[in-house]
């Protein structure tokens, strides 16, 4: 794969600084994993781009779900879902209007966010983790406080926050799990979403977004430890929500890209006999994610777990592991079995009655589930 020169360039300067090489990353940034698709994009792209993007509205769109160029550049897809949703997402951040991406845990929130902003601004890095201990200074402006003690407060002393960085360059911020961060931190967002401006009160000054500057933020609100949003922080969004995927082959499709990505990233095999173990997996997560088989004849108790998406594959990419170091590299029932207990099970109480209901009644009598039935039962005991 030709690697191109701004990639080559980072990537010197990573080993000079004693960094990781792009080709090292155990995960490389959307912008350089996908550096190829992005630069034949922008060759291939003739159409208006908003101030300082990178693409098109249209190439961006296209980036996330993927298409054939007219060179025959085969664009893969990052989001399998309705392409409306990516659109009135890519249309937002043309605007001056904020992205909230809304959903559930595991509906791919952050990997969207990702790469909107790696296709719009080329950087997917300008990045706010919320957590409960996430503080004001992460999303305005730290200090320097060697620098602080000498000199006092100055530009020389500021520390600035990817928000911060994000405006002055006119590119496109991310904040992943709004809804974690303390409420009082969350409002320190609303001068910046509604004046587009930053004031620094300490040196008499301000930081305004030039034309480019945007926010994705990602958020839940099915998870513990939520922060609900206030109503004048959530005005300043326009909110996209990201759903759970429509059909089982939507959902093994999702599921066996990024099994495939990881797994060349980690080194395992390739696992196309695998297809029948994700479509199982896939089966079991949809069943007790719904409450009921999926031919409608029987109702399930559903556990405390989301049994997301995401986590159908890592314990899919689990399994895989497990095939390549200790087994014969071809992914078996034995292989996904105690992940799917570790996924199933998180109230060691009531979850467990869960499982063994659903093992019992509808697992234990499926044709050609034998061998993981009894590969459900070794672990669960």
């Amino acid at each position: 794969m030709t690697v191109p020169e701004t990639t080559t360039a980072t990537t010197a300067q990573g080993e000079a600084s004693g960094g990781t090489s792009g080709a090292e990353a155990l995960r490389p940034h959307a912008e350089d994993a996908f550096a190829d698709e992005l630069k034949a994009l922008a060759a291939a792209d003739d159409r208006p781009r908003p101030a300082r993007w990178r693409l098109s509205p249209w190439a961006v769109a296209t980036y996330l779900q993927g298409g054939t160029l007219p060179d025959g550049t085969v664009i893969t897809p990052k989001y399998v879902g309705p392409r409306r949703l990516i659109e009135v997402a890519v249309t937002t951040l043309a605007t001056d209007r904020a992205l909230l991406l809304l959903g559930v845990p595991g509906t791919a929130k952050t990997w969207v966010s990702e790469h909107l902003a790696a296709a719009v601004s080329g950087d997917s890095t300008l990045l706010v983790q919320g957590t409960a201990g996430t503080p004001e200074e992460a999303v305005r402006y730290g200090w320097n406080y060697a620098q602080l003690l000498a000199h006092g407060p100055s530009r020389d002393a500021l520390v600035p926050s990817p928000l911060m960085r994000a405006m002055s360059d006119g590119m496109t911020a991310r904040v992943e799990e709004l809804t974690r961060i303390p409420a009082d931190v969350q409002d320190s967002l609303i001068t910046i979403l509604s004046e587009k401006t930053l004031p620094i009160p300490e040196l008499g000054q301000e930081v305004q977004a030039v034309r480019g500057f945007n926010v994705i933020a990602t958020a839940n609100d099915r998870d513990r430890g939520v922060n609900e949003l206030s109503s004048a922080l959530r005005r300043r969004f326009n909110t996209v929500v990201l759903p759970l995927p429509a059909t089982p082959d939507a959902e093994v499709d999702i599921v066996s890209r990024r099994v495939d990505q990881i797994g060349r990233s980690l080194d395992l095999p390739a696992a196309p006999e695998g297809l029948a173990e994700i479509r199982r997996v896939v089966t079991v997560f949809r069943e007790l994610r719904d409450g009921v088989t999926t031919d409608g004849r029987t109702k399930l108790k559903s556990p405390s777990g989301t049994l997301s998406t995401a986590e159908a594959i890592s314990v899919v990419t689990n399994g895989l592991a497990l095939a390549a170091h200790f087994g014969d590299g071809i992914l078996r029932p034995g292989d996904v079995a105690a992940g799917i207990l570790g996924a199933v099970v998180r109230d060691p109480a009531a979850d467990r009655v869960v499982w063994q209901e659903y093992l019992e009644t509808v697992v234990r009598e499926r044709d050609g589930w034998k061998d993981f039935y009894r590969a459900c039962r070794e672990v669960s005991v």
